[in-house]
């Protein structure tokens, strides 16, 4: 990353309900059978689904694995609570987080001395400056809530560094030099794995990913020159790490704006250097220039680049030494800086399902950062609503982008081919089709804080979807995100948007910031319409 209460857990699951009331579905045949595909019709988008037709895999890439702020916080109660909250709305497998070798979790202490009896002299000499007890307490929490660490392997201990000084600007202020010894570093990652082996089981630790250093291209690391310092930590690191057991995954090089990818694995097959998986990460406000080059002069929009950039990479794949080579995106986001008319807002529904449409099979996983505000990059939190990058704002509060994740966690894992750049479709293990259909406009602020949108934003737009396959009449549900749907920032401005919520507040803002119901229709003879807004998002189940 570069810069940037109890009952939550229940929130997110409301959409999910079927609800009696005024249905916001209309059953409406098409003027012109659409075909397969979709066409522009009028004002109205014309969808034509068969549910019969052949599916390709839709596995949810997007939410296996999330960010989160630096590996000390995991141990506050607030995280935890998020976590279990994102979790129930997503299911996801695994989080990643910087810091989990700093002073603060207390791992390396070369002047500690084991007072453990029966310790030989040796033993008191290494073992005993390696102190696990906040790793444990870090990765226990983690398991504890079926969440399994993804490690990000950072940042260096003030007594194995290089330089003491090299501080990075975060407001903990990690050290980002080299070690001063590949001794004493090849040391502490033998004796971390062995350890995590040894607590957590070899099966449990396979299953994990480990992954060398974050964004070392940029200020996260002060090597020089900065690749091929990077590529030596690396080679040590993946070295160690598979001498204590060759079933650990490691991978690299975690750049920011898709760096670097075809000189490292070039590099890990010059030096025979261990690779199981190529991370990177990309910003949905990154520049053409620094992910595609200096020659780039495009001006990509924001809800194309962070997948033009994953198509990118994906191809550098296909073309080196290792075109199987997993890819994993482990840090997106439509913004890399704190805009609160992006991350706050309504705005991510759309911008996340256009992530998903456009990404869909060019990589196996992509870890959004992140998964709570609960977070101290620039400073301990000091309002809400401030452009965080979290599903959930500080206290507990649910924001837009949460119910963006937990509606189209509902997708299901086949997708069927449809000609939409607003819509997907796709069909459950039980035959259920669902149907993410999505209006998508540009933030309407200036990046600096959230601005209400104008009245003239944009035009609604009306999808007609004609369904085959399925019972004519067949039962139907309707999720929604929106300016008035899942929008704790409408209830925030009622209140004049104080910087510091009373406790009264907090409870009004969760409220406020649950999920609508799920709405209640029936398809007519196979049909129904929908309206959606600008930065609109709708979720349709269809039952068998």
């Amino acid at each position: 990353m570069r810069f940037g209460l109890c009952g939550v857990t229940a929130v997110v699951f409301t959409a999910m309900a079927v609800v009696t009331g005024t249905t916001a579905l209309r059953a409406q045949a098409p003027e012109a059978d659409a075909g397969s595909g979709s066409e522009q019709a009028g004002s109205s988008v014309v969808l034509h689904v068969d549910a019969r037709s052949a599916t390709t895999a839709f596995p949810h890439f997007w939410e296996q694995t999330f960010g989160s702020g630096r590996a000390i916080l995991s141990l506050r109660q607030e995280y935890r609570d998020d976590l279990k909250t994102v979790k129930q709305a997503t299911g996801f497998e695994s989080i990643r987080f910087h810091g989990i070798f700093m002073d603060e979790v207390g791992l390396y202490d070369p002047d500690r001395k084991s007072t453990n009896p029966g310790q030989t002299a040796q033993e008191v000499e290494t073992n005993g400056i390696y102190n696990f007890s906040y790793i444990d307490a870090i990765y226990d929490g983690l398991l504890a809530n079926g969440v399994k660490p993804f490690v990000e392997m950072s940042f260096m201990p003030r007594r194995l560094s290089s330089d003491a000084n090299a501080l990075h600007a975060f407001w903990y202020k990690p050290n980002v030099a080299p070690p001063k010894d590949y001794a004493q570093w090849d040391a502490m990652i033998k004796a971390f794995a062995e350890h995590v082996i040894e607590r957590y089981g070899i099966e449990e630790v396979a299953s994990w990913k480990f992954e060398v250093w974050n964004e070392p291209n940029i200020d996260f690391w002060v090597g020089v020159p900065k690749q091929a310092t990077y590529f030596e930590l690396y080679d040590h690191t993946a070295r160690d790490l598979k001498s204590v057991d060759e079933r650990i995954r490691v991978g690299g090089p975690a750049t920011a704006q898709a760096a670097w990818v075809p000189a490292f694995l070039e590099h890990c097959r010059q030096q025979k250097v261990p690779v199981d998986f190529v991370s990177t990460h990309v910003y949905g406000n990154d520049q053409g220039k620094d992910v595609f080059g200096a020659d780039s002069g495009e001006q990509i929009p924001r809800n194309e680049m962070v997948c033009r950039a994953v198509r990118h990479v994906h191809d550098q794949i296909a073309a080196s030494p290792y075109p199987a080579m997993p890819l994993i995106f482990s840090e997106y986001n439509a913004s890399y800086a704190n805009e609160p008319d992006v991350t706050d807002t309504v705005y991510m529904g759309p911008w996340l399902a256009e992530t998903i449409n456009q990404c869909d099979g060019l990589t196996e996983a992509m870890s959004y950062w992140d998964f709570s505000d609960v977070f101290e990059e620039q400073g301990v939190t000091r309002t809400p609503f401030y452009g965080g990058f979290g599903l959930i704002a500080s206290d507990e509060i649910p924001k837009p982008a949460l119910h963006a994740f937990a509606m189209l966690h509902q997708l299901g894992d086949r997708r069927i081919a449809l000609k939409s750049d607003s819509a997907l479709a796709t069909r459950r293990e039980d035959g259920t089709v669902v149907l993410a259909l999505w209006n998508y406009a540009a933030p309407y602020g200036t990046g600096a804080r959230y601005t209400p949108p104008p009245a003239a934003a944009g035009p609604a737009k009306s999808f007609v979807v004609k369904l085959d396959g399925v019972r004519a009449d067949a039962p139907v549900t309707i999720m929604r995100l929106d300016q008035d749907h899942g929008n704790v920032l409408k209830a925030y401005d009622a209140m004049g948007r104080p910087a510091v919520p009373s406790r009264q507040q907090i409870v009004a803002l969760r409220a406020a910031g649950e999920s609508s119901p799920a709405e209640k229709a029936s398809l007519k003879n196979g049909t129904f319409t929908v309206r959606i807004p600008p930065q609109g998002l709708v979720v349709v189940t269809v039952a068998k």
